[in-house]
């Protein structure tokens, strides 16, 4: 029996996938439900199973670009290779002196893969002019990758000596580049952001907020908190709940444009940007005004395992009427926000830094951040973001 490897739908606009990496090579015996490939969409990454064991056959390499639908490799049903006999102590002495004794190219056997380059690699390799007979194969087997070639440093090209002017000395130390495809993620988060710019008229309203009362409550609460809950008491809830209470008092920054209508949204879906290694990603947080902190703060936490282990799926990133980024987890300051399209409003949160203040006339040292929210001015006035983010400000300094 022969089963063919599919590139299966994952969603109503993804048309096409990324084959991230093989986790085996062609010639391997795989188990039914082992994971044997990764892929990579424009939202997310998913890793698909073997459907039954037997002999893997790969057809289409790492790197290359797949339509749902399309057949990239296939299992032929087979039982799994039995171990090697184990011999006598002296008939293993025996072989190992065979061996030793055996043809260097006979030994090329036992890794068939190895120095063999991937297609991908073999393009970027010739692309570069890269002698591969150096390098090191990191893949399945020995096998050279894409990404081998890729960190094979670039020798400049040498400049044949014309003119008996001095030449400037060479600067010190390697130079060299290094030339990376663009994952599938990254190119649709480039293509939003540019869409974003162009489709909407954005503009970034800002004020600061005293983070005194949220410290405080932290501080008293937090053991029990976690004792009784399981999880920490972050700051995320706190900007969640202020955000929820502000967009039920401001609607127009929980609507969005849909051709000359304005759809308002009677709930907060509120989306939290988080930081992978495979890039931005916006999970969401249904029905949030509904949530007491315990459930948020799960959420997040859930959301920030499952994104760096590369599990979120794309129905955990769909929807969305609001957005919270938070650039003070990496020390900024200040930041405009680009919008998160379709939603008209994001919210941007920075780092706490104290700061002298002048509080009932007197100089206070004080724990303070900047807010920023940047909106669709098309159809969100000024004066309403203004008011949404000191609404978000009360909340915060008085959280009771």
């Amino acid at each position: 029996m022969k089963k063919d490897i599919v590139v299966p739908a994952a969603g109503e606009s993804v048309t096409e996938a990324d084959i991230a990496s093989w986790h085996k090579a062609s010639g391997d015996y795989v188990k039914m439900d082992e994971p044997i490939v990764e892929l990579e969409t424009d939202k997310a990454s998913m890793d698909l199973a073997a459907e039954i064991s037997g002999i893997l056959d790969i057809t289409v390499e790492d790197g290359e670009t797949v339509d749902v639908g399309q057949v990239i490799g296939s299992i032929t049903e087979a039982d799994a290779p039995s171990e090697p006999a184990t011999g006598t102590k002296e008939a293993s002495k025996t072989e190992e002196k065979k061996t030793e004794t055996a043809p260097k190219a006979e030994s090329a056997t036992a890794g068939y893969a190895d120095k063999h380059p991937s297609p991908a690699a073999a393009k970027l390799s010739a692309e570069k002019g890269i002698n591969l007979s150096n390098v090191s194969g990191s893949g399945k087997d020995g096998r050279i990758t894409k990404t081998d070639v890729a960190n094979v440093p670039t020798q400049p090209a040498k400049v044949e000596q014309k003119f008996s002017t001095p030449v400037a000395a060479a600067p010190a130390g390697e130079r060299s580049t290094r030339t990376e495809k663009m994952s599938r993620l990254r190119k649709t988060v480039m293509n939003r952001l540019l869409q974003a710019q162009a489709t909407s008229a954005m503009l970034t309203t800002f004020n600061e907020v005293d983070m005194t009362a949220v410290m405080d409550i932290r501080k008293k609460y937090k053991d029990a908190f976690k004792e009784k809950n399981e999880v920490g008491l972050g700051f995320m809830s706190f900007f969640t709940k202020a955000a929820c209470r502000a967009l039920q008092d401001f609607p127009i920054m929980n609507a969005q444009v849909n051709g000359e209508q304005i759809v308002y949204n009677n709930f907060c879906d509120v989306g939290v940007a988080i930081a992978t290694p495979k890039g931005l990603v916006v999970p969401v947080i249904r029905n949030a005004e509904t949530l007491n902190f315990k459930d948020i703060e799960s959420s997040i936490v859930d959301f920030a395992i499952r994104g760096r282990a590369g599990k979120l799926t794309l129905d955990d990133m769909n929807g969305g009427t609001f957005t919270i980024t938070n650039g003070g987890t990496f020390g900024s300051m200040m930041s405009t926000p680009i919008l998160n399209i379709p939603q008209s409003a994001i919210l941007g949160m920075h780092n706490i830094i104290q700061r002298p203040m002048a509080v009932n006339g007197e100089v206070k040292i004080r724990p303070m951040m900047y807010l920023a929210v940047t909106y669709d001015h098309r159809i969100i006035d000024g004066s309403d973001a203004v008011r949404f983010l000191v609404r978000i400000k009360e909340c915060l300094e008085d959280p009771t």
